[in-house]
Formats: structure tokens, sequence, C-alpha cells
């Protein structure tokens, strides 16, 4: 399912919600790998986004992964409901779950990829005894909650850290960076060892942002500096 190369996840949070599909395709005819699909519960989050109905109603009008990034308190109450709704792939916050290992082995147990997220603060090490478990790591480079922050720089190194343990392990692990991700941001991650970039402004907000998805994959965009 994960190919090789960088892959670009456009965070439907930013799309027009009065036309899901149409955004939908749009960035599938740019060349988009994944539908990054941001779920909030006014928890664990203070924003409330939407549901399992949302990717339901999508999943017939496309081919694309959908990435579902629970940002939900006890995510283990909402595998099924979104393996249901046709996600490939769901990922969980190390902080919202007192068992992450058990809510790995859920989502797999359905036949599904299984990442873990990381807010800012919380350290890679956090991991160390996941690994086994896990398809993908997501770095939040923002506090996660709302859409258009800008990128944390501080969260370079730690894309380092992860890229250099995932190169030890001898399987494929994904490592995503979500959060402030466009043409400036978007090089240092991919330099840093990011495989998977998350966009939202950047890609529905911007007149240019469908052509910035084919830049993103080949290049991790035009390269500036901070």
């Amino acid at each position: 399912m994960f190919a090789d190369g960088i892959k670009v996840a456009p965070s439907l949070l930013s799309a027009d919600f009065g036309r899901l599909r149409e955004e939908v395709r749009r960035i599938e005819e740019a060349g988009a790998d994944w539908v990054h699909l941001d779920i909030m519960d006014g928890n664990f989050v203070p924003a409330i986004t939407f549901g399992p109905a949302v990717p339901r109603a999508l999943r017939p009008h496309t081919g694309l992964i959908f990435d579902a990034h629970l940002m939900v308190a006890e995510p283990e109450k909402y595998l099924e409901s979104f393996a249901r709704a046709g996600a490939d792939l769901i990922t969980v916050h190390v902080e919202a779950t007192a068992h992450l290992d058990r809510v790995l082995r859920e989502i797999r147990r359905r036949g599904l990829k299984a990442g873990a997220a990381l807010n800012p603060a919380t350290p890679p090490e956090t991991l160390d005894y996941l690994w086994p478990l896990l398809d993908l790591v997501l770095v939040m480079s923002v506090n996660p909650g709302a859409g258009g922050q800008p990128f944390i720089p501080e969260m370079l190194p730690k894309i380092e850290a992860l890229s250099r343990r995932i190169r030890t392990l001898g399987r494929p692990v994904e490592l995503s960076v979500d959060g402030g991700i466009d043409s400036r941001t978007a090089p240092q991650a991919v330099a840093a060892g990011a495989t998977v970039l998350v966009a939202g402004s950047a890609v529905f907000g911007a007149p240019d942002g469908l052509e910035l998805i084919q830049a993103f994959k080949t290049t991790g965009g035009p390269r500036q500096e901070v």
C-alpha cells in the first residue's frame, strides 16, 4: 500500500466542505497520494471537525489512501467506525490513550495500517516499545487542533532522530509531518527524513496549491531559507 518516494497527503480540513467530492477529485488528478482526514472531537483538541460519515461518503469516488488522523480522546472507541468508513490507515495520538500498544494491535487486527502521532512536546523515546506495531509515525509540527498554524522549526531534530531510528528497523515505516507544511518548510522536513507531507492550507488555500503537490513529491518543494 505504501509506495516509495515522497507522499503528499492534502488535509481535507482546509478543503471547501461544500464540494468535498470535487476537492478530492482535484487533488487526485494533481498527483496526491493520500487524503489526510483530521478527526477532532472537541475534547482532546478544542475543535470539532467531522466523523466517519465524511470518508464513508467519499470512499466510492476515489482510490486515494484514506489517512485517518484521530485527534480524539479514547481513540479505541472509534476504530471500528472508521475502518468501516473506508480508512486505510488510522493514526492515534500517544497522548490520547493509556494503552497505545493495545490500540495499535486493534487497528492492525482490522487489516489496516497503524500509526502513532506525537505532539510537539512528546519525545521520540515514547515509541521505543512500539516499533513492531507501527507502519507510520506522525510528527506534529504544530500543536494540534487548528489549521493554518506556522511550522515549529524545533521539530526538525525530532524528525531527524525518528528517521535515524526507522533506518535501523529493517522494515518500512513512513515518517509523516503535519503542520505548517508549505513551499518553505517542506524541503526542510524532507531533508530531515520525512516521507509523507501533510499540507492543508498550502494546497487548498492558495491559487498554486495544486501545483505544489508535484513540487512536494519530487523535491519537497522549492528550497528556501527560513
